[in-house]
């Protein structure tokens, strides 16, 4: 059965390579201009220091951010010791510690402590609302600023280089794989506490968000000239909507199914229901994304729809 898209526009996931400097908002306004459409929106903030994995969500492909919020993350950071920042990062003031600097064995083994289920305090200056404010604005104006603990999940955390060329700063560069949620400049702050010493971030990198991993991002220089001439330059970067989204069984859908989903309706579809899942994944008999859908009863109810009614036709002679 032929179907009709929602409309004209680029839909579809662009995963960038995002560099150091730029905000993410910064990025995704970029984006905006160079596809000529204003719905974009991107999956995860990296600050403006940090670079690495940004997915970038354009046209329909918007109405599945909230699915990829959840999404594992994976850094390479570089945790400066022998000092501790206002903003747990390079870009605050620096506090020289009082304690002696670390050895390698010594932030080894407090790396083990830190692995796991863990109760972590969001850095002062962070996003976070405080009885509607920003969190970064009250620490910018003075104020004291104290942010309730929230647990995460570190994943994994590996040291992969050290230098101590300069023994009172060493320095050393880790692998974070980590929950959503996670302020890394947190972890090196407390993995300096952890050391009797002080630490800050000097550099982060986001090597994976989820699915969407660094090897295939595309740097903003390419991405600039891709869509030089027309934003349909960009289609070859766009992956499907539903990339990433493996975890949701897939419902395959016969014609008339699918002229019902587009519409709204409920189906009791004949090829019924796999394992039972928050949200399914529908598609059509071409294995094209049509919608995603709860289940009640074994109908499916569309939450999200991807296509439009097929349009009716006028008998000739009518």
């Amino acid at each position: 059965m032929a179907r009709s898209s929602l409309g004209p526009g680029l839909d579809g996931i662009l995963i960038v390579a995002k560099p150091a400097g730029p905000t993410s908002h910064d990025v995704v306004a970029l984006v905006r201009r160079l596809a000529a459409t204003r719905r974009v929106g991107h999956g995860g903030t990296l600050d403006p220091f940090a670079s690495g994995v940004l997915p970038i969500f354009l046209g329909h492909a918007t109405r599945v951010v909230e699915y990829h919020l959840g999404d594992r993350k994976a850094y390479r950071a570089t945790v400066c010791f022998g000092a501790s920042s206002t903003t747990d990062d390079l870009e605050g003031e620096l506090t020289p510690a009082t304690g002696l600097a670390p050895s390698r064995a010594v932030v080894e083994a407090a790396m083990t402590e830190l692995t796991g289920d863990i109760s972590q305090r969001p850095p002062a200056y962070s996003a976070i609302k405080v009885s509607g404010r920003r969190a970064y604005a009250m620490a910018r104006a003075g104020e004291t600023v104290v942010l309730a603990a929230r647990d995460v999940t570190i994943h994994s955390l590996a040291l992969v280089a050290w230098d101590d060329t300069d023994p009172d700063r060493p320095v050393a560069v880790v692998e974070v794989q980590c929950s959503a949620g996670t302020y890394v400049r947190a972890l090196a702050r407390d993995l300096g506490e952890a050391v009797g010493s002080g630490a800050y971030l000097g550099a982060l990198t986001r090597t994976a968000s989820g699915p969407f991993e660094l090897a295939d991002a595309a740097p903003l220089d390419e991405i600039r000239a891709a869509a030089a001439e027309s934003p349909t330059g960009l289609a070859p970067y766009l992956r499907p909507i539903d990339d990433g989204l493996e975890a949701l069984p897939v419902v395959p859908l016969t014609d008339l199914e699918v002229a019902a989903i587009a519409k709204g309706q409920f189906v009791r579809p004949a090829a019924g229901l796999p394992a039972a899942a928050e949200h399914y994944r529908l598609q059509d008999p071409c294995g094209g994304l049509v919608a995603i859908a709860t289940a009640t009863a074994g109908r499916l109810a569309p939450d999200k729809v991807f296509v439009a009614p097929k349009a009716a036709t006028t008998p000739p002679g009518t």
